[in-house]
């Protein structure tokens, strides 16, 4: 019940004081920063988008382990149950001080007040004062002393209870208190300068189960560091670009809303996604071109490298000339014709078509800092991943589905292949070990977007291999080598196993 208060005041504190982290939340930053790099892919390869709520539950159920623990202790070892309440109170300090490389008033005070809270519960509890006492108690004449020992505990538990609940229904009203939701549906995004070229009906193949060219936002996969989602009130976000700048300047939402509107169809990838994984995703996205604002900003000589920042801490960098070099990089401020979801970055995100996301699409994007590539590396580099990290080329099936049961006779396969920066002149598809055969290609919303095509194989009755490949404009053909995500991306055909019948 002592930890329990003490982390009730954590979590409103947390909430509430600038610079501070509830304790929970604190906690699973910190495991996503001090993890084994291994641990982490091995999270993320097994589990997926869900990584982030299996995370939460793990942590949850250590600390209710801690809980419990200190509950044990409180009566026989009250020095011990007072040292890891003060132990669970050290935890959001250390977490901002991994996050950020120092500690901040808002979560030394957090901590304080947590392990303060803690131990005055212990002493209300049990009466104790964390030390052994001279003299037992004097009972009551009317009443044995453990009978009143057993109604002073429970009347204090009650209030305990009563104050930790209270406490929670804080928590979550302060949690609630900007409603997302109602915000952006408030919000219009004004009408683009430049619409993106494509049409989506024309280009589209009717498959039934292949990836459609525009993934919803529901659909959208969502790779990040956030544990809690960041809720961001546009009326007192603005991003700041700073650093190798001749003019730092600091835009609110609305003057970016202002500021001339862009289309484009790009297509995402996480790095993490396996030959043939489904963490990519194609979208078309609306917002201010990132060369806009660093002409405004006037980029100075030697800043080689931009880093975007996120309100979590996250940090994603990449060279400045991809910002410069005429592509569709952007300061995103709407996804497939709404304001950006909050799971994907609202208020704004960058969006830079042709680098994985880990270097590029860094979402809740509080700062775009201008700095040099050998002076700063962004969140992931330390981790084992490359600095440079261009999409590779890639292809998917999509029908008929891995270890499926199909038709002996005239298969249709189909899929998406993408190529983000040449876009994709041809894909060819393999039954077993038979030569490769020519696709029907679906049209092309621009370069940085995945194609879908469509093809026909004839399975005799039995298992059969089904392999993919795809060639770019510039007549690259797709590694067919078999390699890892890491450190900068997958390669390799992917290959299906059905069984005709």
């Amino acid at each position: 019940m002592a930890a329990t208060g003490a982390l009730a005041a954590g979590e409103l504190l947390g909430r509430i004081l600038p610079g501070a982290a509830p304790p929970l939340v604190a906690l699973g930053d910190a495991v996503i920063r001090v993890a084994p790099v291994g641990l982490r892919d091995a999270g993320i390869e097994a589990f997926g988008t869900a990584d982030k709520p299996i995370l939460l539950a793990a942590i949850a159920a250590v600390v209710a382990a801690a809980a419990a623990l200190v509950g044990l202790r409180a009566r026989t070892r009250p020095r011990s149950a007072a040292a890891l309440v003060v132990g669970l109170s050290l935890v959001p300090l250390l977490a901002v001080v991994l996050r950020t490389g120092r500690g901040s008033i808002g979560a030394l005070l957090t901590t304080a007040a947590m392990a303060l809270t803690g131990i005055l519960l212990l002493r209300a509890l049990l009466g104790l004062r964390l030390r052994t006492p001279r003299a037992q108690p004097t009972p009551r004449p009317d009443e044995s002393e453990a009978a009143w020992s057993r109604r002073v505990f429970l009347l204090r538990a009650g209030a305990v209870l009563a104050a930790t609940t209270t406490a929670g229904t804080l928590v979550r009203w302060l949690d609630e208190r900007v409603d997302i939701d109602a915000i952006r549906g408030l919000r219009r995004l004004q009408a683009p300068v430049r619409l993106a070229p494509g049409d989506v009906a024309a280009a589209s193949l009717d498959v039934q189960g292949i990836s459609p060219l525009i993934t919803p936002n529901n659909a959208f996969y969502r790779i990040d560091t956030a544990l809690v989602v960041p809720r961001v009130d546009p009326a007192t976000w603005a991003l700041e670009i700073r650093g190798g700048v001749e003019r730092p300047l600091s835009f609110t939402y609305d003057d970016l809303l202002a500021m001339p509107q862009y289309e484009a169809d790009v297509t995402l990838q996480c790095v993490s996604n396996e030959v043939g994984g489904n963490l990519v995703g194609n979208a078309r996205w609306q917002g201010v071109l990132l060369r806009d604002l660093l002409e405004r900003a006037g980029v100075r000589a030697g800043a080689d490298q931009v880093v975007g920042r996120s309100v979590d801490g996250f940090t994603a960098g990449f060279p400045t000339s991809v910002a410069l070099d005429g592509r569709a990089a952007m300061v995103a401020l709407g996804m497939n014709g709404e304001p950006l979801p909050q799971l994907h970055g609202f208020p704004a995100r960058l969006v830079v078509p042709g680098l994985y996301g880990y270097v590029s699409a860094t979402k809740w994007l509080s700062s775009i800092e201008l700095t040099t590539l050998a002076g700063f590396d962004g969140f992931w580099i330390p981790r084992g991943w490359s600095k440079l990290a261009p999409v590779k080329m890639s292809s998917r099936i999509d029908v008929p589905q891995n270890l499926s049961r199909v038709p002996a006779g005239r298969t249709v396969l189909a899929g998406v292949a993408w190529s983000p920066g040449t876009g994709i002149d041809r894909v060819e598809v393999r039954v077993d070990e038979g030569p490769w055969v020519e696709a029907d290609l679906g049209g092309e919303l621009s370069e940085d977007t995945w194609r879908q095509w469509r093809a026909t194989a004839d399975l005799p009755r039995g298992e059969h291999v089904l392999s993919v490949r795809a060639t770019d404009r510039a007549a690259a053909v797709q590694d067919p080598q078999r390699r890892p995500p890491r450190p900068d991306g997958a390669t390799g055909h992917h290959s299906i196993v059905v069984l005709a019948a």
